[in-house]
């Protein structure tokens, strides 16, 4: 059964945030990624979920220019994704980025403030403008009760959203995460989950998120990918298929006999 695409609400071609064309990736010598198509624009919330292994982090790892494609392109904004001109436009939380060594003592404002720090800043005194940006950055997520609080002394719920205000920090435009709901008990995930929300809606950042967890989507993408070496279904969350067809899409076929006898009465 062929990939089910359904289009997404498309704004102007000037809105788009994120184009990827005829992608394919390749690691250690074998193919991840396959003609992956895709195109997310401004304001968007959307999860990507699929088997492990299915290339999602892979996918993510292209978009930021850290593993190199074999064919296809990827544009963000416009640009290719090491451009200098991005700085400070996209925000990467990875799945271990709050995963702080214990030994290392930093407080939530002196990581939110890292975020701040890049090429152009790396040697200047923080100005009234950076400490601004970190102050809203904290605001943002919830965190202004515990900003003086050492991270190793959070919640998991917490440590996320410090990680997540450290790339807001950076006035980070385009946010891609990596398994944040990994580890996180049910009030911090869904809080986590209402804070990414309120980020497309009040402050129209873009989100694209990888997640095993197919219910937390479902009740927060605006849209979703299924992913599995190539894209299965692009399309708005209540489109999404259910298990059966899913399960059509992967080629998986069912192990167990469904027909029934039925035994003529005499």
């Amino acid at each position: 059964m062929g990939v089910v695409k359904m289009d997404p609400i498309h704004l102007k071609l000037a809105d788009d945030v994120l184009d990827v064309r005829d992608l394919v990736v390749l690691r250690s010598g074998k193919v991840i990624l396959k003609d992956i198509n895709l195109r997310i624009q401004r304001g968007e919330f959307v999860g990507i979920v699929g088997p492990n292994g299915s290339g999602k982090s892979t996918l993510l790892l292209s978009i930021l220019g850290i593993l190199k494609n074999k064919s296809g392109k990827i544009k963000l904004y416009g640009k290719s994704p090491r451009s200098r001109k991005l700085i400070g436009k996209v925000g990467w939380v990875s799945q271990a980025a709050s995963n702080l060594p214990s030994d290392i003592r930093i407080t939530v404002r002196e990581l939110v403030q890292l975020g701040t720090v890049n090429l152009r800043t790396m040697l200047m005194f923080p100005t009234f403008t950076m400490k601004s940006k970190v102050d809203r950055a904290i605001e943002m997520v919830g965190l202004v009760d515990e900003q003086n609080t050492d991270v190793s002394k959070l919640s998991g719920g917490q440590r996320q959203r410090a990680v997540i205000a450290r790339a807001l920090a950076s006035d980070a435009e385009f946010i891609l995460l990596d398994e944040p709901l990994v580890g996180i008990d049910r009030e911090s995930r869904n809080n986590l989950l209402k804070l990414l929300d309120n980020l497309c809606h009040e402050e129209n950042k873009t989100i694209l998120m990888v997640s095993h967890d197919l219910t937390a989507m479902k009740q927060t993408a605006h849209r979703m990918i299924f992913l599995e070496g190539d894209i299965k279904f692009d399309g708005e969350t209540c489109c999404f298929p259910d298990f059966e067809t899913l399960a059509k899409l992967r080629g998986i076929k069912p192990v167990h006999d469904t027909s029934t006898n039925t035994v003529e009465e005499e």
